[in-house]
């Protein structure tokens, strides 16, 4: 389209006018003009010493096709891929999935930032079992109607999103919404004190989540509040996380024209995320399985 002749001047569009109205970078455009252009590897030279391999490469690399071509998420790299072909039965090293999909295109483009500086969060905030700790934050959304708001409740533990709303304005009351949400979830109800156990929430200093009407409900439910320290988005990282796939794999993908439209896309993505994501930090298993699995230990122990 950059070498098309404009017909009233008869000159190209050119590639940065071309970029710009398709709102796309040109690092990208770059990236897959080079990517076309880029020599195949030859399929006769030499492999690797070694045992054959149970699959072959051409097979492996449909596989991994079927893979992203079946998955619900964009942009998952090899290490997901890699889980769910182990998941499916394909056996093959992580080593070689990154290989393959590295010489036929098929990892997702990124981009390499500045090397990091010293971390001034070097602790964790994962907790070791279900519902020691929640973690509520908000983002934004542009719709046809105007600027919504939304609020996500996450578990640290199993990643799952217990909470999920969206709102034309993002006062304390809407920010409440997902509470009430997570707490008959997990205990089934909505009475004062139904909590009773060392569940915590942790919130940033946001003016919905430290204003008194927030306070005073999570302490009716008898929830501690915890919120993180200053300038410390590490504190808060698991609802962080969540909240980038959340803009990776919706926001940034799909226009909304109402907010009742937004918030079911919401509710639809929540049940997809606790099913379907999967998280490496607990074997590549997904939230709904990680719950599932702590549930079982406690009724073998009982």
């Amino acid at each position: 389209m950059s070498k098309a002749l404009s017909p009233s001047v008869n000159r190209p569009y050119g590639l940065a006018r071309v970029c710009h109205e398709w709102r796309l970078p040109r690092s990208t455009a770059q990236l897959h003009r080079r990517q076309a252009t880029a020599p195949r590897p030859d399929p006769a030279l030499p492999r690797r010493r070694g045992p054959v391999e149970a699959m072959s490469d051409a097979a492996l690399v449909e596989r991994i096709r079927a893979v992203l071509g079946g998955s619900d998420w964009v942009g998952e790299g090899y290490r997901k891929v890699w889980a769910r072909l182990r998941h499916e039965g394909a056996c093959a090293a992580p080593r070689r999935v990154l290989r393959l999909m590295r010489q036929h295109g098929l990892l997702a483009p990124s981009r390499r930032g500045l090397p990091p500086g010293p971390r001034s969060h070097e602790g964790t905030v994962v907790t070791d079992r279900p519902d020691q700790m929640w973690a509520i934050d908000g983002t934004g959304c542009l719709t046809s109607e105007g600027n919504a708001t939304i609020f996500v409740l996450i578990d640290h533990c199993t990643g799952e999103c217990l909470g999920i709303h969206a709102a034309r304005r993002g006062t304390r009351f809407e920010a409440l919404e997902p509470v009430r949400q997570a707490v008959r979830h997990v205990f089934g109800g909505f009475s004062k004190g139904i909590v009773g156990s060392e569940l915590q929430l942790r919130h940033d200093h946001g003016s919905q989540f430290v204003s008194h009407a927030f306070q005073e409900e999570i302490a009716f439910l008898g929830i501690p509040s915890s919120p993180g320290f200053v300038r410390s988005p590490e504190g808060n990282g698991c609802v962080e996380r969540f909240i980038r796939t959340l803009k990776e794999q919706l926001l940034w993908l799909r226009r909304f024209d109402t907010v009742a439209e937004l918030l079911e896309a919401l509710q639809d993505f929540a049940r997809r995320f606790n099913e379907s994501w999967i998280l490496q930090r607990h074997r590549s298993l997904t939230p709904s399985q990680v719950r599932q699995r702590f549930l079982e230990q406690e009724r073998l122990i009982a």
